[in-house]
């Protein structure tokens, strides 16, 4: 008899998803929470529970302790909650604070993508968990599977007193029009959206699958809104900045032409051929896609002709995190941003913040894509009194460069696919290197990512650190592979690898060593960005090791790297 052909990793998953929308299924997880972990089968814990926002956990060893590139479970799951533009109630973060006390173990850490993601759940609770959560208007719907992602934006949308025009409004209806909807359940991959009206693009546009970014034009003397669109973004293991459409996209075409890009997405097979070539980005890489034939394609479906793109006031060498006190629109009213080291909460921290909101603020808080909150309408004359209280409870108001611009993953302590522990090494690392360079004030992104997938987004940094092992006396370590340079806006780039790797340990050593020289030659560069962009990489490497060496490959896998789960 012919022997029938092995079903591959992307037939089985597209398999199951035609087979059932687990939207629809929240009887089974209650079954399985009345019969327990053993009750779940596989295409649950390795497909399904992903569109839920819901992963299985690692058992703290990362992808080492496993096979093929994927680390064994526990039977436990991260949840993670969906924010969509980051916004948030004060009784909303009090739920969320109240079910991580209870489900969680007291643990929260907030997201790249403005999320808030949970741990050491049981199957038992995870019923009880959703039920709370809907109760006060949250979901984990979306928030992971091959679906649309949460939908990011300004945090300060409607309350920045610098804002192009408050975009929020076109996340919400965004976000209402594809969570549960069974016609966005089974796209090829993950798809992720920002909108912003904030002139800082705090949101990272560049890096999302559709960015759109606030432009007003004037025909006529009359003002219009509208958008800026880019394209195609992402950045995993094969990084790509999105390519910006030749398109101002007018306010009341935002949603629609958002929601043609998804189905633009949805309806290529060829990208369902491949579970690591998948994302709408690479119609650009591999499919002969340019960014005149996606506008071509978009104007084709909505039947609608776009005009040319206005210019642009892109972003320089600045934070885009809106952390610090400053004025608001709202006359006598100010916001406040608060630096969450590598976004690590818990259940006490953020129930102490919901207090503070509510007693200086008007019961608001936001979340943020560099893992931070936002105090909104706060009076001015109130602010020093809430930073000081933040300050009492870790949260940073003034922190150091390296504090602020330090971002990281899941890491080893949760993730399956991590090769390395990240928030704890995060947290180290910015207290040696504020000891040893205190000298260093300007914006540095320090960005931790535990594995190739680059959920720690170190591809656009200007100092990314890449997991790896290193063997010391026959015991694997963690290490990290430095990439530098990376950077959005106006001096977008992907990140140079520099064939410098090292022990985890010797890090905030090899970091000082290349700031220490940046600042002897700073009469020659403007930033470290500049300062970097001039150097090849056989001298950053010798700065970095502090003597000339021979460079080493990233150790890229030879097979397919299982995918992250970035917030």
């Amino acid at each position: 008899m012919p022997e029938v052909a092995q079903e591959t990793k992307a037939q089985r998953v597209e398999r199951l998803k035609r087979e059932k929308n687990a939207w629809e299924r929240i009887d089974e997880i209650r079954t399985f929470a009345r019969e327990g972990w053993d009750s779940i089968p596989p295409e649950w814990l390795g497909t399904y529970f992903r569109s839920w926002g819901v992963y299985t956990q690692g058992d703290g060893v990362g992808a080492v302790g496993g096979k093929g590139g994927e680390g064994r479970a526990v039977p436990f799951f991260m949840v993670r909650i969906r924010i969509p533009n980051g916004i948030l109630t004060t009784s909303q973060l009090r739920v969320i604070a109240d079910v991580s006390r209870r489900y969680a173990r007291g643990i929260a850490d907030i997201t790249v993508r403005q999320n808030v993601q949970l741990h050491w759940v049981k199957i038992e609770d995870l019923p009880d968990l959703l039920a709370a959560l809907e109760n006060a208007g949250l979901t984990t719907l979306g928030a992971c599977g091959d679906v649309t992602r949460n939908i990011t934006g300004c945090p300060l949308a409607g309350v920045d007193g610098d804002e192009i025009f408050d975009a929020s409004p076109i996340a919400l209806e965004l976000n209402r029009l594809f969570v549960g909807n069974a016609e966005f359940y089974n796209l090829p991959r993950k798809f992720k959206i920002s909108i912003t009206g904030c002139r800082h693009w705090c949101t990272y546009p560049e890096i999302n699958d559709v960015g759109l970014t606030a432009v007003i034009r004037r025909r006529n003397g009359v003002e219009e809104k509208g958008f800026s669109i880019r394209v195609g973004g992402g950045l995993s293991t094969q990084p790509f900045l999105g390519v910006r459409l030749n398109a101002f996209v007018p306010y009341d075409k935002a949603v629609v032409t958002a929601r043609t890009i998804a189905e633009i997405f949805r309806d290529q097979t060829v990208l369902r051929e491949s579970r690591e070539q998948a994302r709408l980005k690479f119609l650009f890489l591999k499919h002969g896609w340019s960014a005149d034939a996606m506008l071509a394609e978009v104007e084709r479906r909505l039947s609608f002709h776009f005009d040319p793109a206005e210019p642009e006031d892109l972003v320089g060498d600045e934070f885009r995190d809106h952390i610090g006190i400053h004025p608001q629109r709202q006359p006598g009213l100010s916001y406040v941003g608060a630096s969450v080291l590598r976004g690590r909460t818990g259940a006490d921290q953020l129930s102490a913040v919901a207090d503070l909101a509510d007693r200086y603020g008007n019961g608001e808080i936001r979340t943020t894509t560099m893992q931070n909150l936002i105090f909104v309408n706060v009076p001015s004359a109130q602010t020093g009194r809430l930073a000081a209280e933040l300050e009492a409870l870790g949260l940073q108001v003034e922190p150091s460069p390296f504090w602020r611009g330090a971002v990281a993953c899941t890491g080893t302590e949760f993730c399956k696919l991590a090769i390395t522990e990240t928030k704890s090494f995060t947290r180290w690392l910015v207290d040696e290197l504020e000891e040893r360079a205190p000298e260093f004030t300007e914006p540095l992104r320090i960005n931790v990512t535990g594995c190739p997938n680059s959920c720690g987004q170190h591809w656009i940094s200007d100092l990314g650190l890449e997991g790896k092992k290193l063997k010391v006396n026959g015991v694997m370590q963690d290490a990290y592979y430095f990439c530098v340079g990376g950077a959005v806006g106006l001096h977008q780039a992907i990140a140079r690898p520099v064939g410098y790797r090292c022990l985890a340990t010797d890090v905030p050593d090899a970091i000082a060593r290349l700031l220490s020289r940046y600042l002897d030659d700073k009469h020659e560069a403007k930033s470290l960005r500049e300062f970097l962009g001039r150097h090849t990489i056989d001298d950053i490497r010798g700065f970095l090791a502090g003597t000339s060496i021979t460079g080493v490959p990233r150790d890229v896998a030879a097979g397919p790297v299982p995918h992250g789960v970035e917030g």
